[in-house]
C-alpha cells in the first residue's frame, strides 16, 4: 500500500482558512474525514471540524428573540472549491458542541479525540482529559444510525465506490470497537490491527489512489459488511459501558463549559 498524503505538509494553509472564516476563540480545529479515517486520497478534500466560544452577552441577548435562540454562529460552515485540495470546515459553539457529547454523538468525540490537531488550546487538553466519561451505550445509536444511512446512500447511488464501502466498515468498525472497550477509534487501519479483515486493506489500497474508486463485483464486500450489523447490535447488549454519563462528569462539563465562556467568551 503507498503511502498517503500527509496533511501536515498542509497545516499553515488549513490555519490560514480557518483564521479568514472564522472570527471567534478556538478551543480547538482537527481533521476528519479520510484523513482521519485512515483513507486519504491526493484528490480528495480536507475536512476541518472546529469548537469556537461565541460572545456571551451576544448569546444572552438572542435568548430575547422572539422564538428564543436564533444565533446563526452557534453552527459555522464554509467551502473554497478554489484551491486544491478543497476545503471545508464546520465549527458549532462549545456549548453546541458539549451538548452533542453528552448525548453520544460519535462524530463530536471523535473530532475532540483525533490525533491531527490543527490548532489546539489548554481548553481542548482539558475536555480530552473528560471524555472517557463521555463514552457511553448511547454513542451505539450514533454508529447504528450513521451504518444504516451509509449503507442506504451505497445502494442508491449504485455506482459501487470504493468510499462507500469504506465508510460502512469503518462506522461498523468503530462503534463495535467503541462498545467494547471504551476506546473512540476512527482510523480503519488500526482498528483493522483488531479485526484482521483483509478486505480492508485491499479497498484501501484502491481508494488513496482517487476519491471515484470503485469495483465491479462488490458482493463479496456487502456479504462481509451485512455480517457486522448483528456483531454491533451484539457489542451494545454487552457493552459494560454505562447508559447515560455518570453525574460527575456532567458536572465537571458544566464547570468546564462556565469557566471557557467566561476567559473566552468576553
Amino acid at each position: 500500500m503507498r503511502p498517503s498524503r500527509d496533511w501536515r505538509a498542509d497545516h499553515s494553509r488549513l490555519l490560514q482558512f480557518l483564521r479568514s472564516h472564522l472570527a471567534y476563540p478556538v478551543v480547538f480545529a482537527a481533521l476528519s474525514g479520510g484523513d482521519l479515517y485512515g483513507f486519504p486520497s491526493d484528490d480528495g478534500d480536507y475536512d476541518l471540524r472546529v469548537s469556537h466560544v461565541l460572545p456571551t452577552r451576544a448569546l444572552i441577548v438572542s435568548m430575547l428573540n422572539e422564538g428564543g435562540m436564533d444565533l446563526a454562529d452557534i453552527t459555522v460552515t464554509a467551502l473554497d472549491k478554489n484551491v486544491f485540495p478543497e476545503m471545508d470546515f464546520v465549527s458549532h459553539d462549545i456549548g453546541k458542541f458539549l451538548r452533542l457529547a453528552l448525548k453520544g454523538n460519535g462524530y463530536v468525540l471523535e473530532q475532540l479525540l483525533s490525533p491531527l490537531v490543527v490548532e489546539t488550546s489548554k481548553w481542548h487538553e482539558e475536555l480530552k482529559a473528560l471524555s472517557s466519561g463521555l463514552i457511553t451505550r448511547r454513542v451505539y445509536h450514533h454508529y447504528r444510525g450513521f451504518f444504516t444511512n451509509q449503507e442506504k446512500l451505497y445502494n442508491n447511488i449504485g455506482t459501487k465506490r470504493v468510499k462507500g464501502l469504506l465508510y460502512q466498515y469503518r462506522v461498523a468498525l468503530t462503534g463495535i470497537h467503541a462498545l467494547e472497550t471504551g476506546e473512540i477509534e476512527p482510523n480503519i487501519l488500526r482498528l483493522n490491527d483488531r479485526f484482521n479483515l483483509s478486505s480492508i486493506n485491499d479497498l484501501v489500497s484502491l481508494k488513496v489512489n482517487g476519491e471515484a474508486a470503485f469495483l465491479g463485483d462488490d458482493a463479496p464486500y456487502l456479504a462481509e459488511i451485512e455480517s457486522l450489523e448483528p456483531k454491533l447490535n451484539a457489542a451494545y447488549e454487552k457493552s459494560p459501558l454505562p447508559l447515560q454519563v455518570p453525574i460527575e462528569t456532567r458536572q465537571a462539563i458544566e464547570d468546564f463549559l462556565l469557566r471557557c465562556r467566561n476567559e473566552l467568551g468576553k
